[in-house]
């Protein structure tokens, strides 16, 4: 590869690290917004799904068989899986109103979110190098998804009152994905023939990550009509990204 196409995808895994700081701070002003909330996490979640089932995948079909790709995309959903039931961690949602309880498990949230924006860099790595266009897409879809999310993600903490402790996760959550590239990067280099799974692989993980972090979060406001909103208007983002790219 040429040293154009490191740049330009740690460049890109960079942009959704500030889109993620950009997140936690509308968590300062915006707290008590249960309807925008949820909306977000629904907008979250979505953009992720449309981008790996309209985009990912089928790019890896074009390449490789559908078999193939169904079966490394099951792998990542799998790896995800079995790392979130293995590793100890726990959830920022879930240390709302617990505020010892919070301070200890610092440890293992920043597991948590590792795993969560760890695949993000990955898949845009590995999307960037299949086709630069498909990589540009996917970097700005993740970079619009940090922003609901992490906002989402935010909250509870800020609730509590421990800003410093929350700048210390959002600085892990935006170094997670330059990190996750890093690793696309190399796995890419290693077996260049291999980048459709890779591709299939982090499609499978970042489908995992969107419906077992995200749609139990939406759940605990109790607004599904606002997370059914945010569901829809991913999709029309993503159709509008779509036109450009």
């Amino acid at each position: 590869m040429l040293p154009e196409t490191y740049i330009a995808v740690l460049m890109l895994s960079f942009l959704s690290g500030i889109t993620t700081l950009i997140g936690v701070g509308l968590a300062f002003y915006f707290k008590k917004s249960v309807k925008g909330i949820t909306a977000g996490i629904g907008f979250s979640a979505g953009i992720m799904i449309w981008i790996s089932l309209l985009e990912l995948l089928p790019e890896a079909m074009v390449v490789t068989d559908a078999l193939t790709v169904l079966i490394a995309a099951a792998l990542g959903f799998l790896l995800i899986f079995s790392l979130d039931f293995i590793l100890p961690h726990t959830h920022i949602v879930e240390e709302k109103g617990k505020l010892g309880l919070l301070m200890k498990t610092a440890f293992l949230v920043s597991i948590g979110m590792l795993l969560h924006d760890f695949p993000e860099g990955f898949a845009m790595a590995n999307s960037y190098i299949l086709a630069p266009t498909l990589g540009l897409l996917v970097a700005v879809a993740i970079a619009i998804h940090n922003i609901p999310e992490e906002f989402a993600m935010a909250v509870p903490i800020v609730l509590v009152k421990k800003r410093a402790f929350l700048i210390k996760l959002a600085l892990l959550s935006a170094l997670a994905e330059p990190l996750g590239a890093v690793f696309g990067l190399l796995a890419v280099s290693v077996a260049p023939v291999l980048n459709p799974i890779f591709l299939a692989f982090a499609a499978g993980a970042m489908i995992f990550v969107s419906v077992h972090e995200l749609f139990p979060l939406a759940k605990r406001y109790k607004k599904p009509g606002c997370f059914f909103l945010g569901m829809v208007l991913s999709l029309l983002a993503y159709f509008g990204l779509s036109l450009f790219f």
